[in-house]
């Protein structure tokens, strides 16, 4: 599981988690009312082209989508492309990896601090040791990172 603990400047911190990335990206987008594939994509120039019932070399396809066919050109036309408005800007494409997690991260991230685990391993750990983010936001982030460990049997509630 993934564990999220956000750090609101005015409210409580609040932990929660997500069973994988998808789930992640899924919940991400709903609490930013905003598309999924606006927080992370991956889709091919051929892909995009496909959507508008176009394909590559088809007649009048070049000048009808110019900037599918650059992208498709320049990338070829199966190259994974990712998208990731927090971290690439709105819109924008990369032929290179963009981690889910991360984008997932950055996203939520606009919203305010927050402190992500990408298991429940390094969320024992953090509240285990205390981590330096606890000591900037105070206990109640590491209280709201217990209970939620709690909630889910990663911890046990010994008292």
């Amino acid at each position: 599981m993934i564990h999220i603990v956000e750090l609101p400047a005015d409210l409580p911190p609040r932990a929660w988690f997500a069973f994988d990335g998808e789930d992640l990206r899924r919940k991400v987008a709903t609490m930013l009312d905003c598309e999924p594939w606006s927080i992370w994509d991956v889709t091919s120039a051929r892909e995009m082209l496909e959507m508008v019932d176009a394909e590559p070399g088809q007649a009048g396809a070049r000048e009808r989508f110019p900037a599918l066919c650059a992208l498709g050109e320049a990338n070829g036309w199966d190259t994974p492309l990712y998208r990731a408005d927090a971290l690439l800007g709105d819109g924008m494409l990369q032929a290179g990896d963009v981690d889910l997690i991360q984008a997932c991260a950055a996203a939520l991230g606009q919203r305010g601090a927050l402190k992500l685990y990408p298991d429940d391993s390094a969320a024992m750990a953090a509240f285990e040791r205390g981590d330096v983010e606890f000591d900037t936001h105070g206990w109640k982030a590491r209280w709201a990172l217990r209970q939620q460990l709690v909630e889910l049997e990663v911890l046990a509630d010994d008292h």
